[in-house]
């Protein structure tokens, strides 16, 4: 029953996160998470325990492999938007002193 409640409450989840994020995953990452949340729906239908412990761990690791993947490509958009545009911004460099206050 345990397996049960938890198959449902990812399918929920994982609903409610394609509708929110699924424009921001990549199309291999959304079909894969898509085709985990099919496989749990139909153990979860069938309530077939070792399979939804399967799938369960089939849809974790699609959305482990797409949040990585969303966070690299957060990290590359950061790291490019830092870069500063026109003149480089170290020929302004000033040591400042500073007190360490314990």
């Amino acid at each position: 029953m345990e397996k049960l409640n938890e198959a449902d409450g990812m399918i929920f989840q994982t609903e409610s996160q394609l509708k929110e994020l699924g424009d921001k995953l990549s199309d291999d990452n959304k079909t894969a998470i898509e085709y985990a949340l099919t496989e749990l729906r139909m153990a979860h239908q069938s309530q077939d325990i070792p399979a939804i412990q399967k799938a369960l761990d089939n849809i974790n690791a699609a959305w482990k492999t797409a949040t990585e993947s969303m966070y690299a490509q957060g990290e590359q958009g950061q790291a490019q938007e830092a870069q500063p545009q026109g003149e480089a911004q170290g020929d302004n460099v000033q040591d400042v002193e500073y007190e360490e206050v314990k």
